[in-house]
């Protein structure tokens, strides 16, 4: 009987396996498919010992309305990015993250967020607070206080960058 392998491999014949921040954010990626937002699709995964403890994704509050079906109050407005987050109608996905470990009895504390987009000001004070020791983002978002308040605190931040296989 012919042995099968799971094990993918490169072009050069060699075993080809996703680092685990490359691993943790292709989950925060897929999260973020489940998005309802109309103009940003965010995912994030809360990570602690190699082993994901909590998802989210942004979208309006569990059984309201979602914003394709009662629009966008922010571009109606033509709020930019980055600004005037009370307006929005949906919870951020480190928001649903958060709210989704806390549900389940889950401490996050110590862990480590995997977000395909870099927190806001609102994400970054409860991750702070959640005890969240590193942020691994993919993409920037425009936010200065964000940025701000984590160089003010213990959190290590680093921005994603996949491993291009050369040694």
């Amino acid at each position: 009987m012919k042995k099968t392998s799971l094990k993918t491999a490169d072009r050069r014949g060699k075993e080809s396996r996703p680092g685990w921040d490359e691993y943790f954010i292709g989950f925060a990626q897929l999260a973020s498919r489940r998005s309802t937002c109309l103009r940003r699709k965010v995912g994030a995964v809360v990570a602690r010992d190699r082993r994901v403890l909590a998802t989210g994704y942004n979208g309006a509050p569990s059984g309201l309305a979602h914003c394709g079906e009662v629009g966008c109050l922010r571009a109606k407005l033509q709020v930019p990015s980055g600004e005037r987050h009370e307006l929005c109608r949906g919870l951020h996905a480190e928001q649903n993250a958060i709210i989704q470990a806390a549900n389940y009895g889950i401490s996050i504390r110590g862990g480590t967020v995997y977000t395909t987009n870099f927190p806001c000001s609102i994400c970054t004070k409860m991750l702070i607070n959640a005890g969240i020791e590193i942020i691994i983002y993919q993409d920037g978002y425009p936010d200065p206080l964000a940025r701000e308040l984590l160089r003010g605190s213990k959190i290590k931040v680093k921005k994603f960058q996949k491993a291009s296989g050369k040694k």
